[in-house]
């Protein structure tokens, strides 16, 4: 959010409200907790607002924009003019590539493949396209995050599209996967493209960092299974694995 001569994004919000929206600047003043609800603001004015900040800042504000304070509203603003969080990491593995393919896209099996992934429920499947829930390992704080995601494999292409049907802290969360032969063996690549909610502890930059650094870890577990898979069985396909969809943190 691009702040006019150094002013806070709150007032950059109120004075709209004031200007355009017939807000009361002395009520606003008095009560900085209340909701534009609460501020008498009705739903032609929050249309008004959302107008104005659509066409400053390209940012669509929900219809539940009156239950958030002034504050609130900048803070919502404010996030989703941030640049989208942007993430691309690959990795070499020394393996033919359709191994690469099978074992990755074995999403019931991913619990084997990732260090991060308690359990892989497949929920529906629909030709190439299979929709899934994930379970992580608890937290520090023995909280076990879960979500469900849905992919789409391309065999021809030996890529698949990915996202998030339960977003959970992201406004969204796309994935897509590359798999290409080179010299040496197999390059899978990941590339995710996000936004974090207002309410999320972690903006797009953080989020980014930590996609970064995770991507990381699990791209070197990764290699190594399928690399010691691959020499152990000669490149050969293993039992058990598929060839439908999956692999990532989706």
């Amino acid at each position: 959010m691009t702040v006019t001569h150094g002013r806070p994004p709150t007032a950059e919000i109120t004075d709209i409200l004031v200007t355009n929206c017939g807000l009361d600047a002395d009520a606003a003043a008095r009560a900085p907790a209340a909701s534009l609800e609460e501020l008498g603001m009705d739903s032609l004015a929050l249309l008004e607002l959302s107008a104005v900040v659509a066409d400053r800042w390209q940012v669509q504000i929900p219809e539940q924009a009156g239950q958030l304070s002034i504050a609130g509203v900048a803070e919502l603003v404010a996030r989703r003019a941030e640049t989208p969080g942007h993430t691309e990491n690959s990795v070499l593995i020394t393996a033919p590539l359709p191994l690469v393919w099978d074992v990755t896209n074995d999403v019931a099996n991913w619990p084997e493949l990732f260090t991060e992934y308690a359990r892989a429920e497949i929920l529906h499947r629909d030709g190439d396209t299979v929709r899934f829930r994930l379970t992580m390992h608890p937290d520090e704080n023995g909280v076990a995050w879960s979500w469900v995601s849905e992919r789409t494999a391309d065999p021809g292409t030996r890529q698949v599209r990915a996202q998030r049907v339960e977003t959970g802290p992201f406004e969204y969360m796309r994935i897509h996967w590359r798999y290409t032969q080179e010299p040496g063996g197999t390059r899978m690549t990941w590339v995710q493209d996000f936004a974090m909610k207002p309410t999320a502890l972690v903006d797009n930059a953080g989020m980014t960092d930590r996609i970064n650094a995770n991507s990381a870890v699990q791209l070197a577990v990764i290699k190594e299974k399928i690399e010691r898979l691959a020499g152990a069985d000669g490149g050969r396909i293993p039992a058990g694995t598929d060839g439908s969809t999956g692999a990532g943190d989706e």
